[in-house]
Order: C-alpha cells, then sequence, then structure tokens
C-alpha cells in the first residue's frame, strides 16, 4: 500500500479567514444527515480536522469545510465545518467560503444575476442567495442561524481584568458579548494579542460559574466564544455599523467579524430596542473587512425572543490545489485518517 495520500482543496476567505475545502479524496460517510456524518468525523476520524489545521498543512486559525453528498433531496450538497475547537453545526463565514466554492468549481452551476439554492449543513438546510457578476461571485448572502439572548448583561469578576459586564446570546453557538469600550479597546489591529488575551480570561471565568442551554438542543458545551462589540453607528435609514472582533480559542481572534457574531449582534440589539425587523448591522473587523446582517423576522420559542436573520459577505478563491500526504513523514499523523480516505489511496484493485 502506498503511503502517500492527495486531498483536492479550494482555499478560500470571507473577511480574511481562510476556509480549506475540501471537494476530493474523502469516501462517502456513514450517517443518513450531514449531523450525523459530522457526528462521525468526530467521533471516529477527527485526523482530517487535525491534519489540515495543524503544521505542516496549517495554522488553527483556518476552518475546513468537507463537501459531502446532501442527504436532503431539496439541497445541492452538504457540508461539515471543522475549526479548532472541534465542529460547530453552523458558520456564517464557512458558509459564506463554501457557497463560492461549490459555484466556482462547478459542484452548482453558476448563473448570472441572482441565483438561490440550498446547501445542508449539521444545522440543517441554509437557503443561499448568489450574486454573479460577469461570471465573478460577487456577494454570497445565506441564513444565520435563529438567535436569542439567554443572559442579559450579568457581571463577573474575571482575574486580571476586573468586573466584566457581559450578555450571552445563541447564533449557532452560545457567545458572551461585551462591550468593548468599557474594556478598553479601541478594536484596531494592534490590539489583537490583548483582545484575545482579556477574552480567555473572561471566557474561562463565566465557564467556571455557569453553563448554558439552548431551548431544544439542550447542553451543546462549554461556553466557547466572546464577541467584542464597538461603538454603533447609523449610516442611513435602517443601516448600522460597527466594529467589532471575535475570540473562538485560546490566541485565536477571528479575522472577520464572523457570521454567528453578527446574528448574535443582531439579537442583542433587537433585546435592546435598538434594532427592528428590516434593519441591517455591518459589523467591521480589526482588518477593515465587514458582513451585513439583516434583522428579517422574529418568532417566539417559549420565553425567548428568537431574531431570524440572513448574512452577506463576499469570498475570494485563494487556491486550487492537491494535498500530498505522506504517511512516512515523521511530522504528519495518518491515524484516523485511512479509514476515510478514498479507496483509490489504499492499493485495492
Amino acid at each position: 500500500m502506498s503511503n502517500e495520500l492527495t486531498l483536492q482543496l479550494i482555499d478560500t476567505h470571507a473577511g480574511g479567514d481562510v476556509s480549506r475545502i475540501v471537494v476530493g479524496g474523502i469516501d462517502p460517510l456513514p450517517g443518513t444527515t450531514v449531523r450525523q456524518q459530522m457526528e462521525y468525523l468526530r467521533d471516529d476520524a477527527d485526523g482530517l480536522r487535525k491534519l489540515l489545521l495543524n503544521e505542516p498543512y496549517g495554522i488553527p486559525e483556518m476552518s475546513v469545510d468537507l463537501i459531502v453528498p446532501a442527504t436532503d433531496p431539496r439541497a445541492e450538497t452538504g457540508y461539515i465545518i471543522m475549526e479548532v475547537m472541534g465542529y460547530p453545526i453552523y458558520s456564517g463565514s464557512n458558509t459564506i467560503c463554501t457557497a463560492t466554492a461549490v459555484l466556482e468549481s462547478g459542484i452548482v452551476p453558476k448563473q448570472e444575476g441572482r441565483q438561490r439554492f440550498m446547501l445542508e449543513s449539521p444545522a440543517g438546510l441554509v437557503q443561499i442567495e448568489a450574486l454573479v457578476e460577469n461570471g465573478v461571485v460577487e456577494a454570497i448572502t445565506c441564513e444565520g442561524l435563529p438567535s436569542y439572548i439567554d443572559t442579559y448583561r450579568a457581571s463577573i469578576h474575571v482575574p486580571t481584568v476586573g468586573e466584566v459586564t457581559y450578555s450571552i446570546a445563541y447564533s449557532g453557538g452560545f457567545y458572551a458579548l461585551v462591550d468593548a469600550t468599557e474594556l478598553g479597546f479601541s478594536l484596531i489591529r494592534e490590539e489583537e494579542r490583548r483582545l484575545s488575551d482579556c477574552a480567555h480570561a473572561i471566557v474561562e471565568a463565566i465557564q467556571a460559574e455557569k453553563g448554558f442551554s439552548h431551548y431544544t438542543l439542550g447542553d451543546v458545551g462549554p461556553l466557547p466564544f466572546l464577541h467584542f462589540m464597538g461603538p454603533v453607528e447609523q449610516v442611513s435609514d435602517h443601516f448600522y455599523r460597527s466594529r467589532s472582533t471575535t475570540y473562538v480559542h485560546q490566541d485565536v481572534i477571528c479575522r472577520s467579524t464572523t457570521g454567528t457574531g453578527t446574528s448574535a449582534r443582531l439579537a442583542l440589539m433587537h433585546y435592546e430596542g435598538r434594532l427592528k425587523k428590516g434593519d441591517k448591522l455591518e459589523t467591521v473587523s480589526l482588518r477593515e473587512t465587514g458582513f451585513i446582517g439583516e434583522f428579517t423576522n422574529l418568532h417566539q420559542e417559549g420565553p425567548h425572543q428568537v431574531v431570524e436573520n440572513t448574512i452577506t459577505g463576499k469570498s475570494y478563491v485563494l487556491a486550487r490545489s492537491d494535498i500530498v500526504i505522506n504517511c512516512e513523514d515523521s511530522l504528519v499523523e495518518c491515524l484516523g485518517l485511512h479509514h476515510i480516505l478514498s479507496s483509490r489511496h489504499s492499493g485495492a484493485d
């Protein structure tokens, strides 16, 4: 059996966050839904995530999206999201990147103008609207997950930081939302390291004090994310802008503002009476990139007012490549890979 294996990738970025889209080289995964296939990867085949996010192939700041066949006939294809913290069921930036990659690769044929289709994520079906101009994918609008406020303006003492006021939103994961100005930040690139250290301390303190439960999903694990919020500026009728940045893991600040972070902001601004149906918020990152969230509808789930929303952004293709994996390389860990890599690599006839 050859020890050399290959994967086909399309590298993309949205707002600066790089997503590696795996379009070939992986065998079909067990599971009757994309969610079940994600759980199989998480529990039995985590080697792919580790391989592509660690040296020598990647760095933890990247994400990986594996294209899989859709299990719902309404979807064109499915995708599984892999990040340094694990397997989120949804991500706005990863969805924008995946939608762009399936169009640019021809998995979904491009149509000039506005084009709508469905993708299947581990969270379920996602409606996509692509704007194609002169054959170029200029923008992707995707549904954000329904978002709500779990906790509003709680306070906690954080060692090395002091008293911190925070809110908790769910928008595909639980987010701590904190006012950047209250913590002394202007949300500029030079603050990136201090933002990461501060966020890590706050998240650890909240994790030690309490957990959070989704109204249908139940316990989805400890609080993973923190979103720093800058002042909100009204740009025009129904359009707002705010500097923002999202922490996702120790030493990892997203280069974009993140789609789920933007959805969380929409939920908070509605909760505070500052946003109405049809209003939009542009979040602007440390690197001056942005996503636009739109508050599209509202419904009630028990005690929670749930904000339905969309996220719009642009993704760029960085590279189309074959990744060569040599299992004899001492830096490469192939355990957890052989049983999902395409059978044409296994030496089978």
